[in-house]
């Protein structure tokens, strides 16, 4: 730990379900400039609605992109299940127009929750397992209450990890948020760039997993209170899933460079302190090609 400590590398503590419990850090000066234009930005309602407006558009297209890659995949032969498809990616095309334009932070939140409706009821159309046991219905997250709950709230929180540490490298302070409301012990900042990113790194991660049967029904464990959660050998077999994700390559689309899909978060980062720097006009959130 005090090697981790020394060379600036954080160590997140989860529970058996993937819920982020704490953290330890180093000794982290940051930058104090970047910090206080990031504040100022907090505080300013107008640049605070800019910023989350690019994260939730990218979030709801990136939402829609996945349902037409299923599309894609598995062909549009016109069964009810490609018509449900069609018609939430319809829909969702529809919710990334209406969150670049919405005027109060309460209306964009409305905006999201809508498209994360829509997306998670179309969920069930993206898996093709028979097993029983991952059928979805809807997303329950304290607990989760099924294998695929359970299995996107570990993928969430390893996101999340990697995403605060991004925040905390560049000089941002993770805590502090523009879409997500300021809360003790909450990483705000890291939450609101994780809304772009989760379609592509975890949602497709995990249908990937099931998909492929790299996981059954018996890699998960039912708690008495209700909770499922993954085995221990199962959460493993998601790590070195998860590691392998991170090594794959894209260009990126602002940049329009290769890069490996482990350094989008950090760049992602990068790109919102050079906009709260005042070098980029506007947060180039992360659309998926």
């Amino acid at each position: 730990m005090a090697a981790c400590a020394k060379a600036g590398v954080t160590l997140s503590f989860c529970d058996p379900n993937g819920r982020f419990m704490a953290a330890v850090n180093g000794f982290a000066p940051g930058n104090v400039l970047l910090r206080r234009a990031q504040y100022r930005a907090a505080d300013n309602p107008a640049q605070t609605l800019a910023i989350a407006r690019h994260c939730v558009a990218a979030k709801v297209a990136n939402c829609r992109r996945v349902l037409q890659r299923a599309l894609r995949d598995h062909g549009d032969d016109g069964t009810p299940r490609a018509h449900a498809l069609t018609t939430a990616a319809n829909h969702l095309g529809h919710r990334a127009e209406a969150a670049i334009v919405v005027s109060e932070l309460d209306s964009l939140r409305g905006v999201e929750g809508d498209a994360a409706d829509t997306y998670f009821q179309a969920f069930n159309h993206l898996l093709t397992t028979d097993e029983t046991a991952f059928r979805f219905t809807t997303r329950s997250r304290r607990p989760p209450l099924d294998p695929i709950n359970a299995l996107l709230s570990f993928l969430y929180s390893l996101l999340a990890h990697d995403i605060r540490s991004a925040c905390e490298s560049v000089g941002l302070d993770a805590a502090v948020g523009f879409l997500h409301r300021d809360r003790p012990g909450r990483p705000g900042l890291a939450l609101d760039l994780m809304e772009e990113l989760r379609p592509v790194l975890a949602d497709r991660l995990a249908l990937s997993l099931i998909n492929r049967r790299q996981l059954t029904a018996k890699d998960f464990v039912l708690r008495e209170n209700g909770a499922v959660s993954l085995q221990d050998d199962s959460r493993k077999t998601v790590l070195v899933a998860w590691q392998q994700r991170k090594q794959d390559e894209l260009v990126h689309p602002f940049l329009g460079e290769k890069v490996t899909v482990g350094l989008i978060p950090q760049l992602q980062a990068r790109l919102l302190a050079r906009h709260l720097r005042g070098d980029l006009d506007a947060y180039p959130a992360f659309l998926w090609r």
